[in-house]
């Protein structure tokens, strides 16, 4: 059957499409404007948004298996109940949702939190459900790659315990799997929860000697105090989203993402190949200025 997903054009979501396309899935996705977005063909598109309770609908008509993914939004919560329960009346019995990592005990961070609810919701209500738990992306590197390169310092305040970075397109491909094994299993399969985590698990001291090595000249750590960085996320983003993020990057600091026993050789087995390394990421970008190919 047809599979939908939804933030189809975001860093996650496209590499989602392109990786059910290419496994001859068929694919339906929702996206405010068709128009920008560029996906391979045959792929179906319905305008709107999880918000559009008639495009909504439309979009989850016939569909068995849903990619639920909602970006960080004031009203991200809403979108993933009003979501949820549409599937559910449309008879959507399978889904892969896009949580986050340790989403059950960072309770302080709205976004956690969000995600964490969403996972009840899906047990709850009785769906088949693969949740992903992704740790911070290495993509997000591309956003401080010119205050890395031109004034020597690494600014995300990711602390001493580590943080085990993964690559989106790694997320996207376990995503694509587990979305064609519920929609081709004979009936609802059981929830299974898998964290998604990078091969190296790196302190901010070690982003920095990355970099200092890439660079050639010498790269600092910027401290693990996360007022400067909020402060500047607030430059560009709502305040409300750079306190979140500053909560973000307290968690970091004060727990790491430190992936489980097991973690790595369970996706490196569901992908049939090694992880996608920070190193390589960080190489390309100073090369090319775009993410590894």
């Amino acid at each position: 059957m047809t599979i939908l997903v939804t933030g189809a054009t975001g860093r996650v979501g496209r590499n989602v499409v392109d990786q059910l396309a290419k496994r001859g899935a068929r694919v339906r996705v929702l996206t405010r404007d068709p128009a920008k977005a560029s996906f391979p063909e045959g792929v179906e598109i319905v305008k709107g948004d999880l918000l559009d309770l008639d495009a909504l609908r439309n979009a989850l008509a016939g569909i068995r298996t849903l990619f639920l993914l909602n970006a960080v939004t004031g009203d991200e919560f809403t979108q993933a109940i009003i979501t949820l329960n549409v599937a559910r009346a449309a008879g959507v019995d399978r889904v892969v949702y896009l949580s986050v990592f340790d989403a059950d005990r960072a309770v302080n961070v709205p976004h956690f939190a969000v995600k964490f609810g969403a996972e009840r919701m899906l047990e709850q209500m009785g769906f088949g459900a693969t949740i992903l738990r992704p740790s911070y992306f290495i993509d997000n590197e591309v956003m401080i790659k010119d205050v890395i390169v031109n004034h020597g310092v690494y600014p995300m305040p990711i602390g001493s315990k580590g943080v085990a970075m993964v690559d989106a397109r790694d997320i996207a491909e376990v995503a694509a799997i587990e979305l064609i094994r519920r929609d081709a299993a004979p009936g609802k399969l059981p929830i299974e929860t898998i964290n998604l985590v990078g091969p190296d698990t790196l302190t901010g001291s070690d982003a920095a000697a990355i970099w200092t090595d890439l660079l050639g000249r010498p790269v600092a750590y910027g401290g693990d105090d996360p007022s400067a960085f909020e402060a500047t996320m607030a430059t560009f983003m709502p305040k409300w989203m750079a306190y979140e993020m500053r909560l973000m990057a307290e968690r970091y600091v004060s727990d790491g993402m430190i992936p489980e026993a097991g973690d790595r050789e369970r996706l490196a087995g569901i992908l049939g190949r090694p992880l996608r390394t920070y190193r390589a990421f960080a190489t390309a970008l100073v090369g090319q200025g775009t993410a590894a190919a």
